[in-house]
C-alpha cells in the first residue's frame, strides 16, 4: 500500500493539497491519503479523499513525535515535534516497516507538502523504519 502524507499551513486549498500530490506521487497510484488529525477535519483535506474516492487517515497529533523523518523544518518541529509532518504521516498511515519512497516536496504555492510511503512487504526481515506498534487512528 502506497501512502500519500501531508502537511499544510492553515491556508492551503484543494488546488494545494493536488499539487503537492502530483509533485511527489509523480504518477504513481496512491491508495490512501493522511494528515495530523486537525487538519483531517479542513475541507480541502475532505473534497481531496472524496474527489479522489481515497480512505483520509487522520493520525494523532502525538504520534508525530516518535516518527524519524528524513526532513527537519523548524516550523514542524516547533509546532508539531516532528521534522516533517508529511512523511511522518505518510509513514504513521503505512504501518509498522513503512518506508518513505522519497523525501516530502512541497507546492508551487508553498502551503502543502506530500510525501509518499510504502508500507512494509509480508517479509518478516524488513528493516523497519516506520512506526513499530501503533493504535489505529480514526478515518476523516
Amino acid at each position: 500500500m502506497i501512502v500519500a502524507g501531508f502537511g499544510c499551513r492553515s491556508a492551503a486549498t484543494l488546488d494545494s493539497l493536488r499539487d503537492a500530490l502530483a509533485r511527489a506521487s509523480g504518477g504513481r497510484n496512491v491508495d490512501a491519503l493522511a494528515t495530523v488529525a486537525d487538519k483531517a477535519r479542513s475541507t480541502p483535506f475532505r473534497a481531496l479523499a472524496r474527489d479522489l474516492g481515497l480512505p483520509l487517515q487522520a493520525v494523532p497529533s502525538p504520534a508525530l513525535a516518535d516518527i524519524p523523518t528524513p526532513t527537519d523544518s523548524p516550523a514542524a518541529r516547533a509546532t508539531r515535534q516532528t521534522g516533517s509532518v508529511a512523511e511522518a504521516s505518510a509513514l504513521w498511515a503505512a504501518g509498522p516497516g513503512a518506508r518513505l519512497i522519497g523525501p516530502r516536496v512541497i507546492s508551487a504555492d508553498r502551503l502543502a507538502t506530500c510525501a509518499l510511503a510504502a508500507s512494509a512487504p509480508d517479509d518478516t526481515s524488513a528493516t523497519t523504519t516506520g512506526p513499530a506498534d501503533r493504535p489505529q487512528g480514526d478515518k476523516a
